[in-house]
């Protein structure tokens, strides 16, 4: 077994920060299970101070490429050595990373916004969920895609695009749906990348029921030219209306945050159509899961993972698992599942839940 250490990513938010050591820990021992070559020893993960900076180190058998790519992927990786020598002062020798991301940080980073969710956060459901679905050893050989039903302005479904794959959304706020529109028809133009998009109204019996934002492109002209391009589909409309827009069991993935219950809501009930005034705000993520999670499952391919985040606060880790399983979903709790539990403010405390749906 050969002994490894990576760097920890800075982040702005000091307080996540000061989460993200354990965080990645907790990472790096669900994605173990999905390295296609080395076995990883994942009693060995730990954190460690070098030269006054902290890392996670582990234990694994020789990273092949194909190890070390899937690892260059951890939400909060800045780089990877193999560690020769004894602490407190070892040699640490560099491990070449590629990385899946296709285009600049950027459509990452440049929305900012009140109740933005933290991008390496995102990063790191994003991460967990793929691993724990049966197509982690899919990617690079077929497109995946990717179901956040309550999307927001997007920050789910960039992370989703920046890893090549096809994205998908729905949230009942107008205001965000059309921000996010904005941004990304803007963020194609400037990056020069061939594209065809829309924003339009969507007419059932001449009535406008939602609005829908559909974009397909490709990171190079050859790749559009040749058809091999990405799709981001994003519906404005209530999220348990999900399986009116998207076909059943087209979604490899779905990852959502819920609703905090403190500075953010979910609509009751959503809109009745494109026109009328939203319901009553609901601030109950529990409500929220318990009446949309069956949509979501059906969305999801068999085999595929659905993963969540929400604050502990407003509800109970047991009452959000038991609505998973009561949506026909198998939820994961091996220990490696339980060390995501954060502090983000005073009011909010936020944990992940991942579940599965069996295979056929």
């Amino acid at each position: 077994m050969s002994r490894y250490a990576f760097l920890v990513l800075p982040s702005h938010n000091r307080v996540y920060a000061d989460a993200a050591p354990a965080l990645a820990r907790a990472e790096l021992a669900v994605l173990a299970a999905a390295l296609p070559d080395a076995t990883l020893d994942t009693g060995s993960v730990a954190e460690a101070v070098i030269g006054g900076v902290p890392y996670v180190t582990f234990e694994a058998g020789e990273l092949s490429q194909r190890d070390a790519d899937l690892l260059a992927n951890l939400s909060a990786l800045y780089a990877l050595f193999e560690v020769r020598g004894d602490l407190p002062r070892p040699l640490l020798q560099p491990v070449p990373l590629c990385r899946l991301d296709r285009y600049d940080d950027d459509l990452l980073t440049i929305l900012k916004y009140a109740g933005k969710t933290n991008e390496q956060f995102t990063k790191l459901l994003l991460n967990v969920t793929l691993a724990s679905s049966a197509f982690a050893g899919e990617v690079g050989t077929r497109r995946l895609a990717v179901l956040d039903p309550l999307c927001g302005r997007g920050t789910t479904l960039n992370q989703a695009l920046m890893y090549g794959f096809d994205a998908y959304g729905a949230d009942v706020d107008a205001r965000d749906i059309e921000a996010y529109a904005v941004f990304i028809q803007r963020w194609l133009k400037d990056k020069r990348l061939k594209h065809q998009a829309s924003f339009s109204p969507v007419r059932r019996d001449r009535r406008v029921v939602a609005k829908r934002l559909t974009a397909e492109f490709a990171a190079s002209k050859d790749e559009y030219k040749a058809g091999d391009v990405q799709h981001l589909d994003v519906i404005e409309a209530d999220t348990s209306r999900v399986g009116e827009f998207f076909r059943k069991e087209s979604a490899d993935l779905v990852v959502a945050d819920l609703p905090y219950g403190v500075q953010h809501g979910s609509q009751a009930g959503g809109r009745a159509g494109g026109g009328d005034r939203p319901r009553s705000l609901a601030r109950s993520p529990l409500e929220l899961l318990r009446t949309a999670a069956p949509a979501w499952a059906k969305a999801l391919r068999p085999g595929g993972a659905l993963g969540i985040s929400w604050n502990t606060h407003v509800a109970r880790r047991e009452d959000a698992a038991a609505a998973l399983a009561d949506a026909g979903l198998d939820v994961l709790d091996a220990p490696a599942y339980l060390g995501f539990r954060h502090r983000v403010d005073q009011a909010i405390s936020r944990d992940i839940l991942i579940a599965r749906k069996r295979a056929a």
